[in-house]
């Protein structure tokens, strides 16, 4: 980088401005193109993260474990991104209804970022998508009750 001084010499005074100098910025490393999330959940209805970060524009490919043994019938699990202003609390009583297919609200597609299959102990599901704009969206289990405690943020950069 580029330094300038004030000089000073029999009350001649040169003042260095703004354009004088420069500091020069390392490149900011690109994010990948592509990210592989992994997430675990189980049997006591935790997911093993609450936060996941990625940017805006990244193909994300999102695995689900159900690391536990009960079946999806009576400890299911699956992995929702709610769209900003999507009221969780409102979306899972939803997923609870008759109408709801593996616990996903009928007429709720444009509520969703992304979501995997419902799934039983064992099971896994890999999903594929492109993330949305800069943001904190919610992420949430829609199997009825879980969501209380199967929670996070997907943040994306």
């Amino acid at each position: 980088f580029t330094v300038s001084f004030l000089v000073s010499c029999g009350g001649n005074e040169e003042k260095a401005t703004s354009d004088d100098y420069k500091v020069e910025e390392a490149p900011a490393e690109a994010p990948a193109a592509t990210i592989d999330v992994t997430v675990n959940a189980d049997d006591a209805m935790k997911f093993d993260v609450k936060e996941i970060t990625v940017y805006a524009g990244q193909e994300v490919t999102l695995t689900l474990h159900h690391v536990g043994k009960a079946s999806k019938e009576v400890m299911g699990h699956n992995f929702v991104i709610l769209q900003h202003g999507v009221d969780v609390a409102d979306f899972a009583t939803r997923a609870s209804k008759p109408d709801a297919v593996d616990h996903i609200p009928a007429g709720s597609d444009a509520e969703i970022v992304a979501h995997t299959k419902m799934l039983g102990g064992g099971e896994s599901d890999t999903i594929t998508f492109t993330a949305p704009a800069a943001g904190e969206y919610d992420f949430l289990c829609s199997f009825p009750g879980h969501y209380a405690m199967m929670k996070g943020k997907f943040i994306v950069k």
